[in-house]
C-alpha cells in the first residue's frame, strides 16, 4: 500500500474513533422513506487533494466542520436577537423566546448604550430604547435578567465600543447571582475593529480600543474560560454592503490582529485562541455563502497553525455564529422576507454554524413584533427537525461546484491579506479609509446591477405589487421607555453611595493612565452603581475620541 493511501486510511480511521467518542442524540437519522443514511460521505477512491484541503470532520484543515458528528451530536444554538425599550419589556421577550424553545439569549442594546450615553443624557433624546434594550446601569442588568440564572443559559450581547463596561455589570449580577464566574457561557461582540470598518459606533481611538480589548482577555483567561470575549464580525461588514470575499477577508484579518496584540501583551496564544469567536452574514447566493463558511475555517486553521504556531488544536478550530442578512429583507411584501430568511438559515446549517440567529420579516419596518419572531424561531426548527439536512455532516462536501467555490474564497481572501499587510495591518489600512472604499466600491457596483436589473430583487425591481398595503402588525414605541428611563436613573443616583461612585471612578482613571488592567477597577465601579456614561467620560478623559479619515 502506498503512503497517500496509507495517510487517507489514518485520517480516516482517526475520525472514525472519534466519533466512536462523542455523543449522539437520541433521534431517527434515516430519510423519510425509511432509507438509512451514513453520518459522513466521502471519496471511495484516493485523492490528494481530499486529503490536503478537505480531510474529514473533526479533523485539520476543518473545512467540513471542527466537530466530527456536528449536528448528530448536537443541534446548533437558536437565537433570537431581542432588545427593545425598557429593561423590564426586554425581560418579558426574553422569557417569552424561551418559553418557545430558544435555547440561548442576544441581547440587543438601544443606540445610547452602544454609543455610551446615559438616557438623560441630551444626545439619547428620541433614541431610548428605540432599536434595542436601553441598559445604563447594574440596576438595568438586574431587571434584564430577572427570573433567569446566568449559570444555565448561554447570552450574547452585541455591544462593542462601551463592551468593557457592560461586561462589567453582567460580571456584577452573575456574582450578585452567586453563579461562580468560571461556570458563565455565552459571547461579547466587543469587535471594536469591525466598528471603525463598517458599523461606525466606536467611542475611544483604535490603539487605546485595542488596549481594552486586551485587557479584557486577559481577564477572561483567568477568570472566564468558558466565556468567549471577542465575536469578530463579519456581519456588520456584509450589510454595509460588502461582498463575500470581502466579509470573509476583512474579518480574518481583524481576528488575526486580535491574536497578534494579545501575544504582544505577553498572552499565550493557546491560552486565549480557543475563546475566539466569529458571526457571519448569511446572504441569499445559497452556494457562496457556503463555500465561505468552509473556507473561513481552512483559513482561519492553516494560519493559527502555521503562523502563529498554537499548539492546540482547539486554537485551530473557528467557531461561528451566523445571522440571515438583514439587507437583504425588503419592506416590500414583507412575508417573503420569511423564505428569504429560511434559505439563508439553511445556508448556515449546511455551513457548519454552531449558533444561528433568524431575522423577522417586519424587521425592515421596525422591531420584530412577538408574532413575527416566533415564526423566525420556527423557521430554525422546521431545519432542525423536519428537513434532514442536519442528519449528515457537511453533505455538500466532495461536490465540484461548492469545493470550487471555496477554493476560489480561500484565494480571494489571500489576495486581500496581501493588500493589507502591504498598507502596514488592518489599523494602519483603517486609517487610510482602505476597507472603508472597498466596501463602498463594492455597495455602489450592487446597486447598479439592481438599477439596471443585471440583479433581480422580489418585489423591489420586478414581481412589484401596485398600490401595496402593509398589513402585518407592527411593533411601535412611545416615549414611555426615555421617561421611564430617565427617572430610573435619577432615583438611582439619589439612592446609591456617591462617594462609592467618585471613589471608583478616580481608580478607573488611574488605571487608564497607568499599565494596570482597566477590567477590575470597572467592575467595582459596577457594583457601586456607577452609571455607563459617568464610567465612558471619564474613559474619555484619558483616551479621547476618534475622528475617521473621510472617503469619497
Amino acid at each position: 500500500m502506498n503512503s497517500k493511501m496509507d495517510s487517507f486510511k489514518i485520517k480516516k480511521n482517526k475520525w472514525q474513533k472519534s466519533v466512536e467518542s462523542s455523543s449522539t442524540r437520541d433521534y431517527n437519522f434515516d430519510t423519510l422513506s425509511g432509507e438509512p443514511l451514513d453520518m459522513l460521505y466521502y471519496p471511495t477512491y484516493l485523492d490528494e487533494k481530499y486529503i490536503k484541503q478537505l480531510g474529514f470532520p473533526g479533523e485539520y484543515p476543518y473545512t467540513r466542520g471542527i466537530h466530527p458528528n456536528l449536528y448528530r451530536g448536537r443541534l446548533w444554538t437558536m437565537r433570537q436577537f431581542s432588545g427593545f425599550g425598557t429593561p423590564q419589556k426586554t425581560n418579558e421577550r426574553f422569557h417569552f423566546l424561551l418559553n418557545q424553545g430558544q435555547t440561548g439569549l442576544s441581547v440587543a442594546y438601544d443606540m445610547p448604550t452602544l454609543m455610551g450615553y446615559d438616557p438623560d443624557h441630551p444626545i439619547s433624546a428620541g433614541e431610548v430604547g428605540k432599536c434595542g434594550v436601553n441598559v445604563a446601569s447594574l440596576k438595568d442588568m438586574e431587571i434584564l435578567f430577572d427570573g433567569i440564572d446566568l449559570g444555565k443559559i448561554s447570552v450574547s450581547q452585541t455591544i462593542n465600543g462601551p463592551a468593557v463596561i457592560l461586561l462589567a455589570f453582567y460580571i456584577a449580577l452573575a456574582e450578585k447571582q452567586q453563579v461562580p464566574l468560571n461556570q458563565l457561557t455565552g459571547t461579547l461582540q466587543n469587535d471594536i475593529l469591525k466598528e471603525f470598518i463598517a458599523q461606525k459606533e466606536w467611542i475611544f481611538p483604535p490603539e487605546p480600543s485595542m488596549r481594552i480589548i486586551t485587557d479584557m482577555m486577559g481577564f477572561c483567561t483567568k477568570n472566564m474560560p468558558k466565556f468567549n470575549t471577542i465575536s469578530i464580525s463579519g456581519y456588520h461588514i456584509r450589510e454595509a454592503g460588502s461582498t463575500a470575499a470581502q466579509e470573509l477577508a476583512f474579518t480574518l484579518a481583524d481576528g488575526f490582529t486580535y491574536v497578534e496584540y494579545a501575544v504582544k501583551a505577553g498572552m499565550d496564544i493557546d491560552s486565549f485562541a480557543p475563546r475566539l469567536s466569529f458571526f457571519f452574514n448569511s446572504h441569499l447566493d445559497f452556494f457562496e455563502e457556503i463555500a465561505k463558511f468552509r473556507a473561513a475555517r481552512r483559513i482561519w486553521a492553516k494560519r493559527m497553525k502555521d503562523k502563529y504556531n498554537a499548539k492546540n488544536p482547539r486554537s485551530w478550530k473557528l467557531r461561528f455564529h451566523t445571522q440571515t442578512a438583514g439587507c437583504s429583507l425588503t419592506a416590500q411584501q414583507p412575508e417573503i422576507n420569511i423564505a428569504r430568511t429560511a434559505f439563508q438559515a439553511l445556508a448556515g446549517v449546511l455551513g457548519g454554524t454552531q449558533s444561528l440567529h433568524t431575522n423577522s420579516m417586519d424587521e425592515t419596518l421596525a422591531l420584530p413584533s412577538e408574532k413575527s419572531a416566533e415564526i423566525a424561531l420556527r423557521t430554525q426548527q422546521l431545519i432542525a427537525y423536519e428537513t434532514g439536512v442536519p442528519n449528515v455532516v457537511d453533505p455538500l462536501g466532495g461536490g465540484w461546484f461548492i469545493e470550487s467555490l471555496t477554493d476560489r474564497m480561500e484565494v480571494s481572501a489571500e489576495k486581500y491579506f496581501l493588500q493589507i499587510d502591504e498598507l502596514g495591518g488592518v489599523i494602519p489600512a483603517i486609517e487610510q479609509g482602505f476597507f472603508q472604499g472597498e466596501i463602498s466600491k463594492a455597495a455602489s457596483e450592487y446597486q447598479e446591477k439592481v438599477d439596471q436589473k443585471q440583479r433581480i430583487v422580489v418585489g423591489v425591481n420586478e414581481f412589484v405589487k401596485k398600490g401595496e398595503k402593509i398589513e402585518i402588525p407592527i411593533l411601535k414605541l412611545g416615549k414611555e421607555s426615555e421617561v421611564n428611563q430617565t427617572k430610573a436613573i435619577e432615583e438611582l443616583r439619589k439612592k446609591r453611595n456617591n462617594q462609592k461612585v467618585n471613589d471608583a471612578l478616580e481608580d478607573i482613571r488611574d488605571a487608564c493612565s497607568s499599565e494596570r488592567n482597566i477590567m477590575e477597577p470597572i467592575i467595582r465601579a459596577a457594583k457601586a452603581y456607577t452609571t455607563l456614561g459617568e464610567i465612558v467620560q471619564e474613559m474619555k478623559d484619558v483616551f479621547g475620541e476618534w475622528q475617521e479619515t473621510t472617503v469619497i
